[in-house]
This record gives C-alpha cells, structure tokens and sequence, in this order.
C-alpha cells in the first residue's frame, strides 16, 4: 500500500513539473531573440531591424566587388508604351548599355549601375546593363505599388529594404553619379535628398544629372527659388540638364576629370 501510493504522489509530482517545464518552454521569454516574433518586431528592437536591413546588402555588395555605384531614378509609370514618354525608357536603356560597357569589360564592377528595382524607368536602366551582360543592382522595397523586382537585376544584387532610410543610404554610399529621369514623388524625393545632403555638406558632391530638360524645367522653378532668396545661385552647380543618354554619360566622365576624381 506504502510503495502504491507513493508511487502515485510521485507521478503526481513528475507530471506537475513536466507540466510546468513545458510551460516554461512555451512562453516567449524562453525563445531565442530571432525566433521570437513579438520581440524581434517589437519598438524596442527597431535599432537591431535597421542594422540588419543595412548589413545584408552591405555584405553582398563587397563580396560582388562594387567599389563605386551610379543610382538612376525615374518613374515606374513611364514604360515602353508609354506614347511620348517612352523615349526616356529608351534612353535610360541606353545609358545602363553605356555604363555597363564601361571600365575594362561588362564584368568590370568597379562602377555598376544601381537602381530601385522596380519597373519603368528603373527596369530600362537595368535592361540596358543586361543587354551588355554587365551586373546591375536593384534596390527593392515593400510598397502599396511596384512591389515586384524587374527581371533585369542581377539576381545576386537584387535586394529588399523594410526601411527608406537605409535604402537611401544605400543609393548614396558609393555613388559617383546621380541621373534622375522624368518622376513623381519618389523621384522628386531621392532628388531633394541628394541636393540637401551635398547642400548642407554632409557627403561629397557628385555630379546630378537631369534628363529631360523640358520636363525639369516646368516641374521645378529653381530660379525662381534664387529670385526668392531661399537658395543661392551657386547651388544649381549642382545640377547639369540634358536630354539624352549619351549626354548624361558625357557629362559625368567630364565632371569627374575636371574634379580630378576619374571614374576609371
């Protein structure tokens, strides 16, 4: 009778700690950092998001050997049926063509064209680098609209932000060149970013090239921004307009050789 019953206290016991080991293992206190959702997504662990975020990307680009990039913006709207508009997917394809046939050969990373990954004007600046067979990245990020890469990206470069900052920082940490097609406000957006930063000196100038001369000038009245006295006249030294493909690469290889930073 003793051993019977103690038996029992005994197994009641055990299945009252297994039970509670069991609900010590299930609470989220218990899961490792990564595997808990609710911490990992959490305000408190935003920092560890962003640095993340930064350093996949980061990683990649220097396993890839991608010293310096050229971010190329425009509009996803703007396509190869897009009328009168489709001359800039043309050109902006024929300026990924020029930059990914430069330096030694289309596999030469040293300078490789960047852009937001998406379609339009980003998809053509792709395509033309892959027309050559030169490598291109796309800098992809979760949004309402356009969330698809183009096919065009090089798969190994092909990544996807959760943050616009990092992205920016991103499209700025190694570029030498800017060229901004016709755009809305994304566009516009990365644009004003860029001249703030070089305004106020907080990165290197590099030269910003506008194509579409037309366009830009009736989308931004920068003169009359002179006139009113909220920037200074030397500021659009910033800016160079031209109209095609050839003009933009034109542009930058002089910039550069006058500053005495050749790209090559």
């Amino acid at each position: 009778m003793y051993n019977a019953i103690n038996m029992k206290k005994e197994l009641t016991q055990n299945s009252k700690i297994l039970e509670q080991i069991k609900t010590i293992m299930n609470n989220p206190s218990f899961k490792v950092p990564q595997e808990d959702k609710d911490f990992f997504y959490s305000d408190d662990a935003r920092g560890i998001r962003l640095q993340l975020d930064y350093l996949k990307s980061e990683v990649k680009l220097r396993e890839e050997g991608i010293d310096y990039t050229i971010p190329v913006f425009g509009s996803a709207r703007i396509t190869e049926e897009s009328g009168e508009n489709s001359f800039y997917y043309d050109e902006a394809r024929k300026l990924g063509q020029l930059i990914g046939n430069s330096g030694n050969s289309p596999l030469d990373c040293h300078v490789t064209l960047m852009t937001g990954g998406g379609p339009g004007i980003m998809e053509a600046a792709n395509r033309g680098a892959f027309d050559v067979g030169a490598k291109s990245i796309g800098l992809n990020i979760k949004l309402p609209r356009e969330q698809f890469p183009n096919p065009y990206i090089t798969p190994d470069l092909c990544f996807q932000f959760q943050y616009f900052a990092i992205r920016k920082l991103h499209f700025m940490q190694r570029a030498k060149a800017l060229v901004v097609f016709p755009g809305g406000f994304g566009t516009l957006d990365e644009l004003f970013g860029v001249l703030t930063l070089m305004q106020t000196k907080k990165t290197p100038s590099i030269p910003i090239v506008l194509v579409g001369k037309n366009y830009w000038k009736n989308v931004i009245n920068f003169e009359f921004l002179i006139q009113e006295s909220v920037i200074s006249s030397s500021d659009l030294d910033l800016l160079t307009y031209t109209d095609t493909a050839k003009e933009a690469w034109k542009s930058i290889l002089a910039w550069h050789e006058k500053n005495k930073t050749p790209l090559f």
